[in-house]
């Protein structure tokens, strides 16, 4: 098997991902596939938030990040939620190494002029330490932190973006974006909605304008427009089950495909 996936796990879901999804990659990886997650952590850093009193504000779906929040937001971005999905695809019989955007200057960023705080717009991505440790034979898994080109400022960086340009840095033949829909989710005739099998960078801003793709679905598919821009082949919007992850790398038609024009063959 040819080619680096990467795979952001959203902070949502991260509690609902089976057994068998970490067993899946811990399959795909004895294949021969390097594999690198990048991760989020929404719902627990709003745990620990609320525990210690401050309220979580957001701004088209991106975090608003003070001092405080953010030294919350590292604490459990590097250390719980990387540590747990560490844990977890060991226990499945992967190997996996936990690391942050901070190490290594990985991710270099500076702070962004939006209203968001200690909010990074991440420059360049360094992928000396990911192309490390898949050459040691572990699964790289990324907490999105992100430091400045002196050292001396952490940011708090959007972790679909962290995934794009990782992957777009690695030349990844696809990223995978694993959420807690099927896919982009588009409203039919009888009330229901459906899943958008593939979908181009045209058809995604008539859907944003269309109010189609709103809130946290937002920053998903510019970061999924992003990599493409940069190399990536393929971007994969789809449910955190083994099934999926599988039919993704398989090169079946799971969840949305997004690619830069409307020739989906």
């Amino acid at each position: 098997m040819q080619g680096i996936v990467v795979i952001k796990c959203g902070g949502s879901t991260m509690d609902q991902l089976p057994d068998s999804f970490f067993q899946a990659i811990a399959g795909l990886q004895a294949q021969g596939k390097e594999i690198v997650i990048v991760h989020g952590g929404g719902p627990a850093i709003n745990s620990m938030l609320d525990r210690v009193q401050i309220t979580p504000q957001f701004v088209d779906g991106l975090r608003v990040t003070c001092e405080d929040t953010l030294r919350v937001v590292e604490m459990v971005l590097c250390g719980s939620i990387n540590k747990a999905l560490v844990k977890r695809l060991t226990e499945a019989g992967a190997k996996a190494w936990g690391v942050s955007g901070i190490d290594g200057q990985t991710l270099l960023a500076t702070k962004t002029p939006k209203p968001l705080g200690w909010v990074g717009e991440i420059k360049q991505a360094d992928t000396t330490i990911p192309k490390a440790i898949l050459g040691q034979g572990y699964v790289p898994v990324i907490a999105p932190l992100s430091v400045s080109e002196d050292g001396t400022e952490t940011f708090n960086v959007n972790a679909d973006v962290a995934a794009g340009v990782i992957a777009a840095a690695l030349s990844a033949e696809k990223l995978i974006m694993v959420t807690d829909v099927p896919g982009i989710m588009q409203p039919q005739p009888d009330g229901t909605k459906a899943v958008v099998p593939a979908t181009s960078a045209e058809e995604i801003q008539e859907m944003i304008r269309a109010e189609i793709i709103t809130g946290g679905m937002i920053p998903k598919v510019q970061a999924a427009l992003d990599a493409l821009g940069q190399g990536v082949e393929q971007v994969v919007i789809c449910r955190g089950i083994a099934d999926d992850l599988l039919g993704v790398c398989a090169g079946q038609a799971v969840g949305t495909i997004v690619r830069m024009n409307v020739n989906y063959a």
